[in-house]
Parts: C-alpha cells; sequence; structure tokens
C-alpha cells in the first residue's frame, strides 16, 4: 500500500468544521503511512475574491477549476477518496468527483457524513443514486448512517471518525472560577441549535451565579444569538470566540468542565469525540447517530433536542455529583480509543484494498 497513490477530495481548512479538519487531519496520516496523497479543495477561496459576493457566479467561478483539478488529479493517481454531504454539497462537488474518476477509470471510496442524510436520500434519490452507484464502496463513519443508507437500499461499511489523542488529550487546566465551565463547539448554524446552550446557561445560573459558557465557532446566526445573551443578561457570562484551530480547541477543552452539543440532526460530531479525548464530560441531544457511540449515564448524559431544562438538570447534576462526572470522564476515555488512527486504520485501508483488487480484477476480465 506505500506505493499507492491517492486523489483526496474535500474540503479544507479555513473554515475549520467537522468535515474539514476530517480531511486534513487524514491527508496527514495517509501520508505518515508512506502513501502518497493529493488533495482537490472544494472550497478553495474564490479567484478573483469580488466573485465570491455574487450569488450564481461564485457557483461556476469556483466549481470551474475544482472540474479541471478534478481531472488533472485523477490522471495521477490510483483511486479517489471523496468526502461528501447532504445538499447542494454533494451536487456540485461529490457527484463530479465520482464521474470524473469514472470517466478516468480510477475506482472512488465515497465518503459520506452528515446528519441529514435520511432526509436527503428520500427527497433526492433519483438524483443521487446514478452517482452512489457507481462508486466502488460507499463508507459511513457510524452504525446510524449505515442504517440509514441499508433504509435506502444503498451498502456500506463503517470506518470511524478519527480523533488524535495527541493533540487532544485529558490535561486539565484548574478552575479560575467557582461556576461550571461550560463549552459548546459548533459553528452558529440553526441545526446546532445554539439558542438552547444561552437558555441552559441561564437556568444553570440561576444556582451557580459563578458559571461561564464559551462558544466556539463561527456563522450566519451570530449576532441573533448576541442579541439573545443581552435579553438573558448573559453578556458578561458568554464568550463568542468565533473560528478556533485545533491547537486552539484543545485548550478550551482543557478549561471546560462539561460540554454541552446541542444539535437538532447529527451523525457522529467530531466535537464529542474531541470532549471525550479530553476527559471532558457531555451533555448531548439524543438526535441521529450520538446514541449510536455514546450511552446515556456512561459515557455521556443525553437529553431530548430543543429542551433547555432537560440539559440544564443534566448539568446541574454533573455539578452536583463529581463521582458521575469522574465516571463519564474514565468511560469517555476509555470508548475513544476505537477511534484512534491505530483501531481506524486498517479498516479504511482494507476498504483500499478491496476495491483497488475489484478494480484490477476487472481490468483483467474486460482486456482482450
Amino acid at each position: 500500500m506505500t506505493a499507492l497513490r491517492i486523489g483526496l477530495v474535500g474540503p479544507l481548512p479555513p473554515p475549520s468544521g467537522g468535515m474539514a479538519n476530517q480531511t486534513l487531519q487524514l491527508a496527514g496520516l495517509l501520508r505518515s503511512e508512506g502513501l502518497e496523497v493529493e488533495t482537490v479543495q472544494v472550497n478553495a477561496p474564490y479567484r478573483p475574491g469580488w466573485a465570491g459576493r455574487i450569488k450564481g457566479v461564485r457557483a461556476l467561478v469556483r466549481l470551474l477549476p475544482y472540474l479541471a483539478g478534478l481531472w488533472r488529479t485523477a490522471g495521477r493517481v490510483q483511486l479517489f477518496h471523496v468526502m461528501a454531504n447532504s445538499g447542494w454539497s454533494w451536487h456540485l462537488f461529490a457527484a463530479p468527483a465520482i464521474w470524473v474518476a469514472r470517466l478516468r477509470g480510477k475506482p472512488v471510496v465515497v465518503n459520506y457524513r452528515g446528519g441529514e442524510a435520511d432526509g436527503f436520500l428520500a427527497g433526492a434519490r433519483r438524483w443521487v443514486a446514478p452517482s452512489i452507484t457507481r462508486a466502488d464502496a460507499v463508507i459511513v463513519p457510524s452504525g446510524f448512517l449505515e442504517a440509514v443508507f441499508r433504509k435506502h437500499g444503498f451498502a456500506t461499511q463503517v470506518v470511524p471518525n478519527i480523533v488524535n489523542l495527541e493533540r487532544f488529550s485529558a490535561q486539565r487546566e484548574p478552575a479560575a472560577t467557582p461556576g461550571p465551565r461550560l463549552l459548546v463547539a459548533r459553528n452558529l448554524e440553526p441545526i446546532y441549535d445554539n439558542a438552547t446552550a444561552l437558555r441552559v446557561l441561564a437556568l444553570v445560573r440561576a444556582q451557580h451565579p459563578a458559571a461561564m459558557l464559551v462558544i466556539a465557532g463561527e456563522g450566519p446566526l451570530r449576532a441573533e444569538l448576541e442579541a439573545l445573551a443581552v435579553e438573558l443578561k448573559l453578556t458578561d457570562a458568554v464568550t463568542f470566540t468565533g473560528r478556533v484551530d485545533n491547537a486552539g480547541m484543545a485548550a478550551l477543552y482543557r478549561n471546560a468542565d462539561a460540554m454541552l452539543n446541542c444539535s437538532l440532526v447529527d451523525n457522529m460530531p467530531n466535537s464529542v469525540l474531541e470532549a471525550l479525548a479530553c476527559g471532558v464530560p457531555v451533555v448531548s441531544t439524543n438526535v441521529g447517530g450520538v446514541p449510536y457511540f455514546v450511552e446515556d449515564g456512561r459515557t455521556a448524559l443525553l437529553v431530548p433536542p430543543g429542551a433547555p431544562r432537560a440539559m440544564a438538570d443534566a448539568v446541574l447534576r454533573l455539578a452536583s455529583d463529581p463521582a458521575l462526572a469522574a465516571a463519564l470522564r474514565s468511560a469517555g476515555l476509555r470508548q475513544v480509543q476505537q477511534y484512534t488512527w491505530s483501531s481506524v486504520r486498517p479498516r479504511l485501508l482494507a476498504v483500499y484494498q478491496q476495491v483497488l483488487a475489484s478494480a484490477a480484477g476487472t481490468a483483467a476480465v474486460s482486456r482482450p
């Protein structure tokens, strides 16, 4: 496998986000194994920069260089690994990568992630199926997505997300304040329901007036969330950090007593894995793939979505029960071991070997 040349198609930071961080991390890990990796970035900067401010034009300005990059890369590599998601991301980036690879005679591994897969596949199946059935393998990071794809008639293999335990480790910083230090590590978008985190903080501060919240992420709802913080009289208790890179996120986890994940839709959030790796108790909504990889009361506390009172009660439970927090911390550290590169590596390389062997067999049969 060390001679393998891979075309890795996906987003790259900035901005930092789950898929972008996983793409960047995977490229580095594969190179550390001696594989040659050429990345094709789906979110490359707009050139010229002004084009990114004009709807319609910006899609075309980004798409044409992207297609050209796919075509050139497909001529140099042996395998495409395509990071894929729902919605327009699929149609504009994943599907073209599959078709270009097929036209160039290269096998394709589609790495699908994202908690909205069920609705997307149900609503756009006739547009998605022609592309996805031409992939040589579809891998998903969780049993949740495996079940969703099976429901819609597509076979997948589970290859989990990867967490870097050298960067995200259980090194705790002493508390500078007596109240619970809460952290949210999701972008400021509707599906992540960061407004619930603010309402949770208001409820927690009724019993712990020194409680604090850090919201690490960026997105279109920042002004709305800042206005809500003012309305709830939380301006002195909330910090909006904006974009934070991986090194900065590790420092934020070290300073947190609990991580809140308020998502309305989710798959296998990297932020939950990172919190577990840092020994931070997790309080999360029990949506999508979350209960597939953390267990309520053992590795995390799970509550219904859109329920600030239930989430606040879970935070207060942690604050009043140090033994529970310690037990969650220990169980989470054990759980996260299965998401290290040493655990995930053989599963991913086995998929590569499988599709390459299949492609070689097909080529041998087709030769006269």
